[in-house]
């Protein structure tokens, strides 16, 4: 058993496939339509066919009320991980990230936190090795 797809809630689609692409720098791997939903996701380039993350539009009232508790607690709806967690800052900064928390050293991990422009927060961590 493996995971192959998870799920963010977001509130353009659109705008999510910019950050997530554009800023994050994760590629496209699926995106149709039938009526008024769409079925969006991305992936990492180093696994293309790995796990994908679906950018699914927060259209059902729960989901809604899901992803702004979250964001008002100041909770990431994803992690992300790198080798380089600095280096990744400074690469989102330069294609417009906005930071709500720097590279900061934490037990075990350094982490940074930062907002998708669709209404959640993500975090990037790094794990220290020892």
């Amino acid at each position: 058993m493996k995971i192959k797809l998870t799920s963010v809630y977001v509130d353009d689609q659109d705008k999510a496939l910019h950050f997530y692409t554009e800023v994050l720098g994760f590629v496209k791997k699926a995106d149709f339509s039938q009526g008024p939903f769409r079925w969006l996701t991305v992936a990492s380039p180093e696994a293309p066919d790995g796990t994908e993350l679906q950018l699914a539009l927060n259209n059902n009232p729960a989901a809604k009320t899901y992803q702004q508790a979250l964001f008002q607690q100041k909770q990431p709806a994803a992690m992300f991980f790198t080798d380089d967690v600095q280096a990744d800052y400074e690469r989102m900064k330069t294609r417009g990230a906005e930071f709500t928390m720097p590279p900061t050293d934490v037990i075990a991990s350094k982490i940074a936190m930062l907002k998708d422009t669709c209404g959640n927060l993500i975090q990037v961590t790094q794990l220290m090795l020892w």
